[in-house]
């Protein structure tokens, strides 16, 4: 375990790490809170001042059967059924949109937009995802070590002596460029495209969902004023798959190059004691030496 030594004295940093990542938290919770709550109240006051116009333009309604109204939009959203458009919007539970969802139980994103809502399903879903998540760590493992051994192949293709450090450099960075370019670039395009987003929306749900944060705020193949092809959530699934590997090696190496920056910082050693067993050493006389013939 890595130790930090302060005068002398040996102390574990994970202490300092637990610090570090509450913090962390904290300082999370309140930038998010600084950018999030004012925007939330504007919202809301909003929301309250339309109810109040569709009151005055419909006097035939009372305050009770709008809450009613919306109560029952809630628990259509909360079912998965989007109160937009009417009764001939496609299925959620298609086969394209059942392999998606197949695809987020199984990769843990968990999206929210849409669950199980008979007890049948649910039980299966508990069953499904406890074989499922196994399953697929299993599978980004072995991907995982897949990408990782393309690696070393393009090191031992263009190494030559004396460059081993800046093939080891290259090749991370055409590992990091071309995934980038593939998983994290490229695909916003394409979901500008399709569902009508900004670029900058795009890539929010394209990280959002390939590090399994998995909001639901935005997900692919849900408005119903589109029209959509018939593999395309299916296509995307398989897209997430190789995504959620590529970007798990990526924290991976990121954890790793913390966990060697805090073993080079704990670990550094203390110059004093170094400097003094050194001059202890130039103090002694030499001992003699014994030669012991073969």
């Amino acid at each position: 375990m890595p130790l930090l030594t302060i005068h002398n004295r040996q102390i574990s940093w994970t202490p300092l790490l637990v610090l570090g990542y509450l913090f962390y938290l904290l300082l999370g919770a309140m930038v998010f809170q600084l950018l999030e709550k004012q925007a939330e109240t504007h919202f809301r006051d909003q929301f309250q001042l339309e109810k109040l116009k569709f009151l005055q333009n419909y006097t035939c309604l009372d305050r009770q059967a709008l809450e009613q109204f919306v109560q029952v939009l809630m628990e259509a959203w909360e079912k998965g059924v989007n109160p937009e458009g009417n009764s001939t919007n496609p299925s959620n539970w298609d086969f394209s949109n059942s392999f998606f969802f197949a695809g987020t139980v199984v990769t843990t994103i968990g999206y929210g937009n849409l669950s199980p809502s008979t007890v049948a399903g649910q039980i299966f879903c508990v069953f499904y995802a406890l074989f499922g998540v196994p399953l697929n760590l299993a599978f980004l493992n072995q991907l995982g070590k897949g990408l990782n051994a393309h690696l070393i192949t393009l090191e031992r293709w263009v190494q030559k002596p004396g460059r081993a450090q800046v093939v080891q450099t290259l090749a991370v960075a055409i590992f990091l460029t071309t995934g980038t370019l593939l998983f994290l670039v490229f695909p916003p395009l394409v979901f500008s495209y399709v569902e009508g987003w900004s670029y900058g929306e795009g890539f929010y749900f394209t990280f959002i969902t390939l590090s399994t944060i998995g909001f639901g705020d935005y997900v692919v193949g849900t408005n119903p004023n589109k029209h959509y092809i018939p593999v395309y959530r299916s296509l995307t699934a398989i897209w997430i798959v190789f995504g959620l590997a590529w970007l798990a090696l990526v924290f991976n190496v990121g954890a790793d190059l913390m966990e060697k920056f805090l073993q080079l910082k704990w670990h550094k050693p203390d110059l004093s004691l170094a400097e003094g067993a050194t001059a202890k050493l130039e103090d002694e006389p030499e001992q003699p030496r014994i030669h012991i013939p073969s």
